[in-house]
């Protein structure tokens, strides 16, 4: 890959007034990515407001906290999906197609998953072509929003859409629904970093045979202001091909949502909100096994595994989402789907 310079960023407190950029008619309407303005930088860990409602059964860092990657006057606002860490068998190194040995990530490092596009450049448009669109380099700071109400840091260490532009990728199936970024945490981030998903458990681990169509699956959204932020939802399978489920859940993924993790019916992740598939009101949701082994090939973090939960899988204990029925689910056969832009 190229190498790419750093850049720099405060940790940035959060606004509790967000609004989206890049308005583009339904395409922004569609968007998963918020903007909202940033009030004065804060040190990694200083006491901020805290959430609207505290989430049970997990710590300040993991599944369902809010990730603001910075732009100028401002922040896209998303929300993180697993934690991830090195594969057990994997000793800290990886040979490249050309035979050349590569530093793959190092032992203890912690990685918290969001969506790629999150880290799209200032300039992008409104886009899901993640082999075209302008995207911020790896290596860029960016805050997260602990449950404490604390904020905390970490870096990109991955971007799908900056490896598959270095690559000079142009397969749709790779452009369009390989939509996954790893954020290295801080030392303060891993000292409070918590895999447990709310309110479901879990993960039990990682889902590598894909959704079936029918499948219940949930998904935990809590940064909007809905009256439960526990979804449980349905599958219509992957019509789109294998790097991409199509979800259906009521209210779909919306902006800010973007990057949440999906749980299968046995609690394992498989997936991240990635999209908004027109003309339906179901979600496209980025296949992490996939996405990871991609990572895996040619990015620089080495194989990774999902970090289970400490608590087991339950979902239903705390009040959920109606199952979509009715208007709300998409007749079958499903229609040809379009991907929604990104912003």
């Amino acid at each position: 890959m190229a190498d790419h310079e750093p850049r720099s960023v405060m940790s940035s407190q959060f606004s509790h007034r967000p609004s989206r950029r890049r308005i583009a008619g339904i395409a922004a309407a569609a968007g998963l990515a918020v903007t909202v303005a940033l009030t004065a930088p804060a040190a990694a860990g200083t006491a901020v407001a805290a959430p609207s409602a505290p989430a049970a059964q997990a710590g300040a860092i993991g599944p369902g906290v809010q990730i603001a990657t910075p732009v100028t006057g401002g922040a896209e606002l998303c929300t993180a999906n697993f934690l991830y860490t090195p594969a057990a068998a994997q000793d800290g190194h990886r040979d490249g197609a050309d035979g050349a040995e590569h530093q793959a990530a190092p032992a203890g490092a912690l990685y918290l998953g969001a969506a790629a596009h999150c880290m799209a450049g200032e300039d992008a448009m409104s886009s899901v072509d993640g082999c075209s669109e302008p995207v911020m380099p790896e290596g860029i700071e960016v805050g997260i929003r602990g449950r404490d109400g604390r904020n905390y840091t970490g870096r990109v260490a991955y971007n799908s859409w900056a490896v598959m532009q270095d690559r000079g990728e142009s397969d749709p199936q790779l452009c369009l629904y390989n939509d996954l970024s790893l954020i290295r945490l801080d030392p303060a981030a891993v000292a409070v970093a918590d895999p447990t998903v709310p309110g479901f458990g879990g993960p039990t681990g990682l889902d590598t045979d894909g959704t079936e169509q029918g499948e219940k699956v949930y998904s935990y959204q809590p940064n909007q202001l809905v009256a439960t932020p526990y979804k449980q939802g349905l599958s219509l399978g992957q019509p789109e091909g294998p790097r991409t489920h199509v979800v259906s859940t009521t209210p779909p993924g919306v902006p800010g949502d973007s990057g949440s993790g999906y749980l299968d019916a046995r609690g394992r992740a498989f997936g991240l909100l990635s999209s908004l598939m027109l003309p339906t009101n179901t979600n496209g949701v980025t296949d992490i096994a996939r996405a990871l082994a991609y990572a895996e090939r040619y990015g620089d973090v080495g194989a990774l595994e999902v970090v289970p939960g400490r608590v087991p899988f339950t979902p239903g204990v705390l009040p959920l989402t109606e199952l979509p029925t009715g208007p709300s689910l998409p007749a079958l056969p499903l229609p040809d789907l379009t991907p929604a832009p990104l912003r």
